[in-house]
Formats: C-alpha cells, sequence, structure tokens
C-alpha cells in the first residue's frame, strides 16, 4: 500500500537574517494530510519564520519546504495552502465582497467563480450585512472572521491559522471553533498556532513544541503530559519552551514513530 504524501514536510530548515538573527535552525517536521495539527511556542521561538517559509514570504537559508511533495515556492504549492495571518492585513478601501473576490483572482479563479464562493464564504461567516462596508468600519471580530474567509477563498487543501482567535470574544471564538472542525471533518489539513493552550488541546490532534528556532517535542496532548509526568498541557509548555528551557534542550523529545522520522529528517 503506497505511502501517502504529507501535507507538509519541512527538511533541515535554516533561516539566519540580514542582522544575524537564527530563527529556525535544522528544522524538521512532517504533517500528515488530513491531520488537525497546532504548533505552541511562546514569542520568538520561530513559529511566525516557519509559517513564512511555508507560505513563500521569506527565503530560507538553508534546508527545504514542500506542501504536498511540491516545492514551496512553485505555483502548485502556493495554490493549495491559505493562510489567515495574525496581524489583520487588509486593504483599507475594498469591501468585504471586494476582498474576497479580488483574492479568488489572485489564485487564477474566473470572475463569476470568485462571485460565488465570496458569496458562500459571506454566508458561511455570517458577513452578509457587511459585505458591501469597506473594512476599516468592520469590527475587530468582524475582521477575524474576514481573514478567514478569504484564507478559504480558493479552497486551499493546507489552511495555516496563525492564532485564528487572539483578541476576539468567547462567543466567536467558539463560532470560529465550529466552523475550524467542519473544514477539517471535510479532509482540510489544518495548522494552527495559538497561546491558548486550552485552545490547542480541544482542537488539535497532534501538538509539536517549538522553543529558539528547534523543535522541542511533539506528541498528542495526552502523550505530552505523560511523557513529561505533567498534570496539564500549560505544566508541559513551562518545562519544555517557557522561562527559556528550549535554550536547554536537545534533541527533539519524541518516541516511536514520530521520534524515528525525526531522526531520519522526514518528520520531527
Amino acid at each position: 500500500m503506497p505511502v501517502e504524501t504529507p501535507a507538509l514536510e519541512l527538511r533541515a530548515l535554516t533561516k539566519r537574517y540580514d542582522d544575524g538573527t537564527l530563527a529556525l535552525e535544522n528544522f524538521d517536521l512532517a504533517v500528515p494530510a488530513g491531520c488537525f495539527f497546532g504548533l505552541l511556542g511562546p514569542n520568538g521561538a520561530g513559529k511566525t519564520t516557519l509559517i513564512s517559509a511555508i507560505c513563500n514570504l521569506v527565503r530560507v537559508s538553508a534546508g527545504e519546504v514542500l506542501v504536498f511533495g511540491e516545492p514551496a515556492h512553485t505555483l502548485a504549492a502556493r495554490r493549495v495552502v491559505g493562510l489567515a495571518e495574525q496581524d489583520v492585513n487588509l486593504d483599507r478601501f475594498l469591501t468585504v465582497e471586494e476582498t474576497l473576490v479580488y483574492h479568488g483572482g489572485y489564485f487564477g479563479m474566473g470572475r463569476s467563480d470568485a462571485r460565488r464562493r465570496a458569496a458562500e464564504m459571506i454566508e458561511v461567516f455570517d458577513l452578509r450585512a457587511k459585505a458591501k462596508v469597506r473594512t476599516p468600519k468592520l469590527s475587530g471580530g468582524m475582521r477575524r472572521r474576514l481573514l478567514l474567509a478569504r484564507a478559504l477563498m480558493h479552497r486551499p487543501r493546507l489552511v495555516i491559522l496563525d492564532e485564528p482567535t487572539a483578541g476576539v470574544d468567547v462567543e466567536l471564538r467558539q463560532e470560529l471553533w465550529l466552523y475550524i472542525r467542519r473544514l477539517h471533518a471535510e479532509g482540510t489539513t489544518i495548522l494552527l498556532t495559538t497561546h491558548y493552550l486550552e485552545e490547542a488541546e480541544e482542537l488539535c490532534e497532534e501538538i509539536a513544541l517549538i522553543g529558539g528556532g528547534r523543535l522541542v517535542a511533539r506528541d498528542t496532548a495526552d502523550g505530552l503530559r505523560e511523557r513529561f509526568d505533567a498534570a496539564s498541557l500549560t505544566e508541559v509548555y513551562m518545562k519544555t519552551v517557557g522561562a527559556g528551557r528550549s535554550d536547554e534542550a536537545g534533541p527533539v523529545a519524541g518516541d516511536g514513530a514520530a521520534a524515528s522520522a525525526a531522526a531520519t529528517g522526514a518528520g520531527r
């Protein structure tokens, strides 16, 4: 039986910025297709650089990024990735509907198809009353909805959610969780970064902890608690990447298939 191509594969990924900052160092990671995968770590751990490398937004210093087997810089890879960024980067001169239609055009969607898809996204994310409103007039919660809708416009196979619920109220967070779960149930691979540990535990099938540009541990939430003899995921976090712990970390803390994959460069 043939082995399914991972949705995401990072091989010895290294990124050193011009000022000398080493953001990622020999980072290996494999995310199976259809997985809901969480990436946790403190500010400055390398998460944003990793996402930027996957989306071809930064030039890596060394290593390789593959998206469903295709190099990340190719059009084939870029077409199947959807990114909902942490920072709100909406065009202030566009309405909600225009934002979605234009985004579809960037990914080669015909105008009629883009309009139909935009109408679908507006309905799904309850943006009907704001469809003709320019983005600066949207509330913070509405902007978050639009960011996620935009990321999904071109029907990506891999969706990257960079702190999608940051700063939203409890009700909207639950609504976003519901839609994200539905998206995953349809077979979409999801890579989630969040500072809300309970969010990662609630949603993710596997969780990776990253610190100092290196992978520190990877497992299910239950597996991480057991491995680090911790009562909660918060305790695991503090023992591994919290308070500069990752600076002292050695190789990836993994066992079984995950550890074996990391050793061969095919996984973390």
